[in-house]
């Protein structure tokens, strides 16, 4: 019995190795929008559970988002990103902390920006909750049939 734990154990192993790795996330800096350098102390993570952005260098912040509360993902690039290759991923979420979360002049932001659309709409999923629009349908009179 102890020979067939052994074997099942080690073909899950080799399954699990045999999978094509998944992308987890992403890692980036925010860039000067001069040539596109990595000169400045903000970096931006977002894993698929999270979005956490990490700035300053004696004085620190770091804020994070749930990816379930992402509601919408939008792509600026200004002619100047455009130049060299950069991009502002802005999220709009319903976060308290930061209802509008940017994540400025970085590289690859397309790719992150669909990354950050797919991976919200699974951890909402996931988590089983619904995104709603509040549409002030308390200002309206119940009509009696």
């Amino acid at each position: 019995m102890d020979e067939m734990k052994k074997e099942t154990l080690q073909e899950e192993k080799r399954q699990e190795e045999s999978k094509p790795e998944e992308s987890k996330g992403y890692m980036e800096r925010k860039r000067w929008l001069f040539f596109g350098l990595p000169f400045t102390f903000t970096k931006y993570t977002v894993t698929d559970e999270v979005i956490t952005v990490n700035e300053g260098l004696l004085n620190t912040r770091e804020n994070d988002c749930y990816l379930y509360k992402v509601q919408d993902v939008e792509l600026q690039v200004s002619l100047a990103e455009r130049i060299f290759g950069l991009g502002t991923v802005a999220c709009y979420t319903g976060d308290n902390t930061h209802p509008q979360l940017f994540l400025a002049h970085i590289k690859h932001s397309k790719e992150i920006k669909n990354y950050i659309l797919k991976a919200s709409e699974e951890a909402r999923r996931r988590r089983r909750t619904l995104n709603t629009l509040n549409i002030d349908a308390s200002d309206i009179e119940e009509i009696d049939a």
